[in-house]
């Protein structure tokens, strides 16, 4: 499985840069139920469960997706992150959770007690991390028995079409993030764990009118935020030239999913 170095302390010590990535979701998805919540709708949550969110960013998923929540959540948001923490309990204080917390965490070295939460959600986190697996390990550690560890990840194969345009950069035509934590490593490592795996892919495709947001997004993080002017400027005409292609509009299809696993009872 690769491993991807990215520099957190530059991109997530708040979320201006995630922001400029997830408003190509935001601003372009064409499916059917949106991502948060199609998330919401497959988490085994009930009335009053303690839930660990860890990699919890800025909160968006809770405050986008709490109406279509159980009531009375016990939620601690939990993040390497102290900044993403900080905005994430802003933004979910006025919500209505029966209990909120936050915690600055190491997700492979969680700061709480064994069989401490009812469900952990994992969003599009564990590609950061160069052992995935000791992360998982220790959540399902803070698991109850009988508890659900949910993670969401990209495939490999995500937004292809957009990724092709990085090769000014040099890289390969992939979703990084799903280079390092696809399906089958998403797969393989919870079967490992929890002995049970289920999956679900969410159904989008994003279909894009602005090439400001493309290059925008893409310049966000490694190696398009370090890249030289002339390759900025190769980038802005190749851009230019799939956009001139799709008679302005590049369309690219979504490999995104969500595992579920459940701890053992007894």
């Amino acid at each position: 499985m690769a491993a991807i170095v990215t520099d957190n302390a530059g991109q997530y010590g708040d979320s201006r840069k995630l922001a400029a990535r997830a408003r190509l979701h935001s601003q372009y998805s064409v499916a059917e139920t949106g991502w948060f919540p199609w998330v919401a709708g497959q988490l085994p949550l009930r009335t009053g469960d303690h839930v660990l969110d860890i990699g919890c960013g800025p909160g968006w998923f809770w405050a986008a997706a709490v109406d279509q929540l159980p009531q009375a959540l016990a939620l601690t948001l939990a993040d390497l992150s102290p900044g993403m923490v900080d905005e994430a309990l802003r933004r979910c204080a006025p919500l209505p959770f029966g209990a909120l917390r936050g915690e600055a965490a190491d997700a492979t070295v969680l700061p709480f007690v064994d069989d401490a939460f009812d469900a952990v959600v994992a969003m599009h986190m564990l590609y950061h991390l160069p052992d995935p697996g000791a992360a998982i390990a220790e959540m399902a550690r803070v698991l109850k028995p009988g508890g659900y560890l949910a993670v969401t990840t990209n495939d490999i194969g995500n937004l292809r079409a957009l990724h092709e345009l990085t090769a000014v950069f040099g890289s390969d035509p992939v979703d990084p993030a799903g280079a390092a934590f696809g399906f089958e490593d998403a797969e393989n490592l919870l079967r490992a764990q929890f002995g049970e795996v289920s999956f679900a892919r969410h159904p989008a495709r994003l279909r894009i009118t602005e090439p400001d947001d493309v290059f925008l997004a893409l310049t966000s993080y490694p190696p398009g935020d370090k890249a030289s002017q002339a390759q900025l400027a190769r980038f802005r005409e190749a851009i230019e030239a799939a956009f001139a292609r799709g008679n302005g509009v590049l369309e690219a299809d979504k490999q995104i999913g969500l595992f579920l696993s459940r701890k053992a009872r007894g």
